[in-house]
Parts: structure tokens; sequence; C-alpha cells
């Protein structure tokens, strides 16, 4: 998805980041530190898919251009109430092989500090400390790797060569197929859920029994058995508790997690996925829940077509928060 990329105009100056609640990979950063540096801002967080898809570029450009005097910083902001645990940054930044400077950004303070709004946002600063371009999603990643190499220039900086990084994202992180692409992001939790088709509603914070309708519309989703429906997530009572959602799109991600290791079985349209598998499951749609992040858990083969997603929980504290799709 494509996002909006400013070109080396000159916004503004570099914030300070000392609003900052803990550093992964590196002692705190500031702005003055950072002098004579070209720095790539980016905000991220670890379950979002959109941010996923960009992190192979901005890993290469730290490989390719950080000894050429790129200071890549990932602003980690936390979109759920689970990605606040920095031990938790901690096993995504290393499980993701982030070597480059994290900022735990557990306060919104250097987020509203660039008056940032988006997941994944990029923000380009030149040597003097002056933010000179900006990149809002993903996407235009040539344009943001020739405004690297142009900050560069500009330092005085030499051996810079102007060919580009050739990158091949893999499992979550690899590029969505947007020409199969129908589904939008849907929402679990009762403050952004969206489409969500249980007869009677949710009741809100509260146990209730819930059943899946017989049919379920494009975007719809639905719960069986017991939940609690709070404001980020759905977390399942009782063994046995199943999601439905009725999509159209390659890819199929949840963002989920678990108190401790918690089996699941994926359905699609009633069968086992086969080939159709994601990474987080096998041939036969079984899988494990743990840690809070992102699962991709269907990777449909050509054709894309509409199609019915079932998980079906081995036992209770399974806990949803979003769906995404690729």
């Amino acid at each position: 998805m494509s996002g909006i990329l400013n070109r080396l105009g000159r916004e503004s100056r570099m914030p300070a980041l000392d609003g900052a609640t803990g550093w992964i990979n590196s002692e705190p950063l500031t702005p003055e530190s950072l002098r004579g540096s070209v720095v790539l801002v980016q905000f991220w967080t670890f379950t979002c898919i959109n941010w996923l898809r960009t992190l192979p570029y901005v890993r290469a450009w730290y490989e390719k251009y950080r000894d050429h005097g790129l200071v890549v910083i990932g602003v980690h902001t936390p979109e759920f109430g689970v990605e606040h645990d920095l031990d938790r940054v901690r096993r995504a930044t290393r499980e993701m092989a982030i070597e480059y400077p994290v900022a735990a950004d557990n306060d919104y303070a250097v987020w509203d500090a660039f008056s940032n709004r988006y997941w994944p946002a990029a923000y380009f600063v030149d040597a003097e400390g002056t933010i000179r371009s900006h990149q809002f999603g993903e996407g235009r990643y040539d344009e943001s790797e020739r405004v690297i190499q142009e900050l560069l220039h500009e330092a005085g900086r030499t051996g810079v060569e102007g060919d580009l990084v050739s990158v091949v994202g893999s499992g979550a992180e690899a590029p969505p197929e947007l020409s199969s692409l129908e589904s939008l992001e849907s929402y679990v939790g009762y403050a952004r859920a969206d489409g969500f088709a249980s007869p009677g509603g949710a009741l809100l914070d509260e146990s209730s029994a819930y059943h899946v309708p017989a049919e379920l519309r494009l975007g719809d989703w639905g719960l069986e058995g017991s939940w609690t429906v709070g404001r980020e997530s759905a977390r399942s009572n009782e063994p046995g508790g199943i999601i439905d959602m009725r999509f159209h799109a390659r890819d199929l991600h949840l963002v989920m997690g678990a108190g401790s290791p918690l089996a699941f079985q994926v359905r699609l349209d009633g069968q086992a996925p086969g080939d159709g598998h994601g990474v987080d499951t096998d041939h036969e749609g079984g899988g494990t829940v743990s840690e809070p992040r992102l699962y991709q858990l269907v990777r449909q083969q050509a054709p894309v077509v509409d199609r019915t997603f079932e998980i079906a929980f081995d036992g209770p504290g399974a806990e949803a928060f979003v769906f995404t799709f690729g």
C-alpha cells in the first residue's frame, strides 16, 4: 500500500528524543550527538503488518549505508497495551534481526514531538539536524533510498553508490498482493471493532456466550463459545473458542496472544488449508499461540477467492486483537 513521500524540502528541526522510556541496541541518542550524521527515524510497533513489510528495506539500508554516515533509529510506539512491555520489544527486536538503535516510546512523547500519526512513518534528517523528507505508510522504497543517498552526498560522504538495494521479503514481510486484496483490517476489541456479526452484538467487558451466524458476508466475523470482549481484544474463557471471518485476500494475519502456549486449528471453508497455510500454521492448519504478535495463518494459492476462515483454540486464554490482510 503506497504511502506519501515528501521530497527534500526543509520541514523542521529534528525533535528531542528524551521522552523515550528506554533504549535497545544503543545508549540514549540526542539530536546534538547525531549532528553530522544522516538520520532515518522510523516509527513502528511490533504487531503492525504495514510496518513489517517495510522492515526488509530498512534493514538493507542500515547495512548498506551505516559505514557512510547513516544512523537508523526505530521508535517503538505501541498500539496495544501488550506492546508496552520492554522485554517483549527486546524479544521482537532480536527475533526480527533489528540491529540498529530502538527507542521505546511508551508514553508517546517522541510520537507527539514529531507530530506523528502513522505506523509506519519515516523521517529523513540531514547532517545539520533538519527533517528534509518524510514517508507515511508502505511503498516508495526507491524514492526513499534516493533521499538517503542525496542527504549523504550533501553531507560530503564519499563512496555512496547510486545503485538501489534488492530486497525480497518473506513470510509476513512479503509485499501484499494488491490485485486480489479486497479485505480491510478488522479490529476485534470493541473500541474499534467493525464487522462483528454474532447475534445480539457484544457484551462489553463481561463473559458471554456467542454464536457464529449461519452466513457471513465479506468482511464479517463472529465468535463461538464463551468470550470476554474488551476494549482492545477478545479473550476466550473456555476450551473450544472459535473465531470465523469471511475474507478475500492472499494472506490473512491475526494479532493474538496467550498467557501460555495454546494450540489452535485453522480451517478454510471447513477444510485444512493445505498449501494455503501461513508461516504460523502447517498443512493441516495446526499451530500454537503464545507471545502476543502478528501470526500469519493463511497464504492462499491462486486463484484468490472469497473464503471463510475459522480458528479454534484448544484451551481458554486465547486473546485476539486485529485481523490484517495482504
